[in-house]
């Protein structure tokens, strides 16, 4: 009898514990990961339709009758709803076909899983990442985690629970893109129902009373509290110039504000102010759909203070390349209008652009305004100030997302802004956490990514104030890695002053990472940061010079 590997598939909890078993006589015996199918009461009397497009029908049996079952329409993912009790099993290879510390992907018959091997034990987890459906076996395996390759979530290979964001559940999942509220909510209303969670919409909160503990809404009604999070966000910049009330002018807020755009951009000319994260996506989208993009910016390139101006200028030049008109250096004086729509924006540069939509995207502030008689700490640029409990200066009162600065180990706990999806998630579980008393400190790298184009842009680290860029791999062809370098605080430069030039090179440090068109090389590095290690300015330059056969163990922890 052939060693073999066993699945047992749970839909949609999964992966459960395994159980394995060695052989260690002649005849090695069977080692079996079991992971249930289950299939939803709700599930059983119909069959969803996906909003990513229809998958070839699957077959599996529930109580001895056949029935189709689409995967990919019914996703691998947590549920709180069911009850398990089908099974499928399935033998998907031999015990020795996965050294320690490999990653299959195995098809069970009703869908694939992701097999690990990992200190001689097996374990069996969802193989698609339940945020964007990013294939795990090509992430980083490492300390009892799988890291995704697109995003940087990071799974726990034994339970499957979600350690690191972006990500909602633990088990794989396709996000719905689709521009309707109800379609792209974080989570269904039943879930809030379930979990006995109270949601009040189109309320505001107007102070914050920490001697009394309530919260004091604008309308008078006030709701005491035992502990508080807030996290308001923040608020667009608004354009100050003539004209800047005249229709057709919008600041992206809500599905509503991007289906008006893109109807009223359709075969029109737009003009796009800022080339943020948002402009630059926006532009991108309706680069195809729109008679002109044009882009206004301030700066020399796009994202030259984010990426630095070589990787800038690259996807600048993808942008012109699919007629996005970039006008550098200036700003808007003024949009005029005819019969109150927008007709023009007037540049400071003299020239005026033809404009049936415009887009603002030139950044934003934290809502915190109405904390300032609060007594909460709130720094000077109207950032929330918190610790590494994401507990403000007020014990019980807690905050997290865009309005808060909090100490990043990575950067030696400086207090930083990170604006970003995968953030957010993390603040809220480690604020959920203390809330909880559960006494646990925020550990993550930042790890986002924008997608122009059909290209995509990873990136983690912290890499604000970086001194270097160190590129690997070919610009013009928008397949390479950018290493962002800071000059290192080492004590034992600080004490002397004979340190050479090589000396203090060494002390470069890597502080982020970018790339387009060369994973998982991001969740690598994001990996390598997230164990407390550095990588130094020479390594990189080393891997650069010698290319793909550089050594590359700075990536795997066996180098200095």
């Amino acid at each position: 009898m052939r060693g073999c590997a066993r699945v047992l598939a749970e839909l949609p909890t999964w992966p459960v514990p395994t159980d394995t078993m060695g052989g260690c006589f002649s005849k090695p015996k069977p080692v079996e990961v079991k992971i249930e199918v289950v299939i939803p009461e709700k599930e059983r009397s119909k069959e969803e339709m996906s909003p990513n497009g229809k998958a070839s029908p699957l077959i599996y049996k529930v109580n001895g009758t056949a029935r189709h079952y689409h995967l990919e329409e019914h996703p691998i993912a947590s549920n709180p709803y069911h009850n398990p009790k089908d099974v499928v099993e399935a033998s998907v290879c031999h015990v020795k076909d996965l050294e320690n510390g490999q990653m299959r992907e195995v098809d069970l018959g009703c869908g694939k899983a992701l097999l690990i091997k990992e200190s001689g034990e097996f374990h069996a987890v969802g193989h698609k990442c339940p945020h964007y459906g990013a294939p795990l076996v090509k992430g980083v395996l490492s300390k009892g985690r799988v890291r995704c390759p697109w995003h940087g979530a990071c799974f726990n290979i034994s339970t499957g629970d979600i350690e690191d964001f972006p990500g909602l559940d633990s088990l794989p999942r396709f996000q719905s893109m689709d521009s309707h509220p109800e379609q792209i909510a974080l989570r269904p209303k039943e879930f809030f129902r379930t979990y006995d969670i109270e949601v009040l919409t189109e309320m505001q909160v107007a102070a914050v009373d920490v001697k009394n503990k309530t919260a004091v809404f604008k309308d008078g009604f006030k709701m005491e509290y035992n502990k508080l999070l807030i996290a308001t966000g923040s608020t667009p910049k608004a354009l100050s110039c003539k004209g800047k009330e005249v229709e057709n002018v919008f600041n992206i807020r809500t599905p509503e504000d991007a289906n008006r755009v893109v109807k009223l951009a359709t075969s029109k000319n737009v003009v796009i102010v800022g080339a943020s994260f948002l402009g630059m996506e926006v532009a991108a989208y309706l680069a195809e759909r729109a008679h002109s993009v044009s882009l206004v910016e301030l700066e020399e390139v796009p994202f030259k203070k984010f990426f630095g101006e070589r990787v800038g200028r690259a996807v600048m030049k993808m942008f012109e390349s699919n007629r996005v008109k970039f006008y550098m250096q200036t700003e808007v004086s003024e949009l005029r209008e005819q019969e109150g729509k927008l007709k023009e924006v007037v540049l400071k540069s003299g020239k005026v652009l033809r404009a049936d939509v415009c887009v603002v995207g030139v950044g934003a502030v934290p809502a915190t305004g109405f904390l300032k008689q609060s007594g909460i700490n709130i720094d000077s640029k109207g950032f929330i100030v918190v610790n590494k409990m994401m507990q403000t200066n007020i014990p019980g009162v807690f905050a997290a997302g865009d309005a808060v600065t909090f100490p990043l180990a990575l950067r030696n706990n400086k207090k930083v802004n990170v604006p970003h999806w995968q953030m957010a998630h993390m603040h809220g579980r480690i604020a959920a956490l203390n809330m909880l008393a559960h006494g646990t400190e925020i550990s993550t790298v930042p790890y986002l990514w924008t997608a122009m184009f059909g290209k995509s842009i990873r990136y983690a680290g912290h890499g604000e104030g970086f001194d270097d860029v160190v590129i690997q791999g070919d610009l013009d062809e928008l397949k390479f890695v950018a290493f962002y370098t800071k000059r290192g605080s080492r004590r034992w430069l600080l004490g002397t002053r004979r340190a050479s030039r090589t000396e203090s090179r060494r002390s470069d440090e890597v502080v982020a990472v970018a790339s387009m068109n060369y994973d998982p090389i991001v969740s690598k590095v994001a990996e390598v940061l997230a164990a407390g290690r550095t990588i130094r300015k020479r390594d990189v330059e080393l891997f650069v010079r010698h290319g793909k056969t550089g050594d590359m163990s700075w990536l795997t922890g066996k180098g200095s």
